[in-house]
């Protein structure tokens, strides 16, 4: 961690009033004997204080994690390690700070919106490159993404999981139903079964001319030496950087298109006359956001649909702009979508 970066995380655990940890510390471990399961502390003394067995509990750590680290200060920051089955390590956070790290992570969503323009307007100058260069299948594959929110794909979960994303999509996973219609099918993260349709007939024609390079890979390009190489997220991460010129992902895109469908889904619900139906519309929005993710409820709503749009909703900001919306039904446009959420975004920035 550079001085900076802990210096700014100190910070802000001081002001939650928690204290930053290292699973290098002395802590708590788990001991399991059969079905029996026994905690020790630093001195290797079984733990019997309820309360602390009782805040242990409620970190619900998974029985197969191995040496498991339980920190012993309940307002650690980091509460708990353990390697799980696939011998990879997995953290447990307080959730305070948890809750900060969501928050943080909507922080440069508005920059990333504001720089969308500049984007576009240099994956229409790339789509129009003849040659299947790195970045003219880097623009198909941001234009793609926009229209499908898929997740980027990473060619290491496809070998251990069997799970894809864009860039490790196969020729099998797609299936052109006509001229401006594709298919596509496949195994997302924590297998689930990922269907959409994508329909544009420009974009499908452009798609379908990198799909005809030699290889089972969807995504590949031509480098300057002649060779089809492969396209990987680190690529269209990459080039979602150097074009807009700011620490873009693809997770911005997946989290950018959740809160463009949130905003879609709220003017598409009743106008709630109390509370309780204003609550229920919220879940509502989520569960339609989380099915087209592909992701679970909670995950959706604090990692990609922010906060202050559903606050907004809750405290009727928005009332106005979706009986507008509303008027407007089959003319709605996404320019309208995007031009709220900015808006959004930047008041509560």
């Amino acid at each position: 961690m550079s001085e900076n970066r802990e210096a700014n995380e100190q910070l802000m655990l001081q002001q939650i009033g928690l204290r930053y940890v290292s699973c290098n510390d002395k802590g708590y471990c788990r001991v399991v004997e059969g079905k029996q399961v026994r905690y020790l502390d630093q001195k290797g003394n079984e733990i019997s204080n309820e309360t602390v067995l009782k805040r242990i509990q409620t970190l619900v750590l998974p029985p197969a994690w191995t040496d498991v680290w339980i920190c012993a200060n309940p307002n650690g920051h980091l509460q708990a390690t353990g390697i799980d089955i696939r011998g990879r390590k997995q953290y447990r956070y307080h959730t305070k700070w948890t809750s900060i790290r969501s928050e943080k992570k909507f922080t440069d969503l508005h920059v990333f919106g504001a720089k969308l323009p500049l984007l576009k307007k240099t994956v229409l100058k790339d789509l129009r490159k003849r040659s299947l260069s790195r970045e003219k299948v880097c623009a198909v594959a941001v234009s793609v993404m926009q229209k499908t929110s898929f997740r980027a794909g990473n060619s290491v979960y496809q070998k251990a999981n069997g799970s894809y994303g864009l860039t490790t999509l196969k020729n099998k996973h797609v299936k052109q139903i006509s001229t401006n219609k594709l298919f596509f099918k496949f195994v997302g993260k924590k297998g689930v079964i990922q269907q959409t349709y994508l329909q544009e007939k420009t974009l499908i024609k452009m798609l379908l001319k990198v799909k005809d390079l030699p290889g089972q890979r969807i995504f590949q390009y031509i480098d300057d030496e002649g060779e089809i190489r492969a396209l990987e997220s680190g690529d269209i991460n990459g080039y979602l950087k150097e074009v807009m010129g700011i620490n873009a992902s693809c997770k911005s895109f997946r989290t950018w298109n959740a809160c463009l469908m949130a905003l879609k889904f709220l003017i598409a619900q009743p106008i709630p006359e109390t509370v309780a139906e204003r609550k229920k519309s919220v879940l509502a929005v989520i569960d339609q956001v989380a099915a087209a993710l592909g992701n679970t409820r909670a995950v959706t709503r604090s990692h990609y649909i922010h906060p202050s749009i559903l606050e907004a909703y809750e405290n009727s900001e928005l009332n106005a702009w979706i009986g507008r919306m509303k008027k407007k039904a089959d003319d709605l446009d996404a320019r309208d979508l995007e031009k709220k959420l900015l808006q959004i975004l930047k008041t509560k920035s």
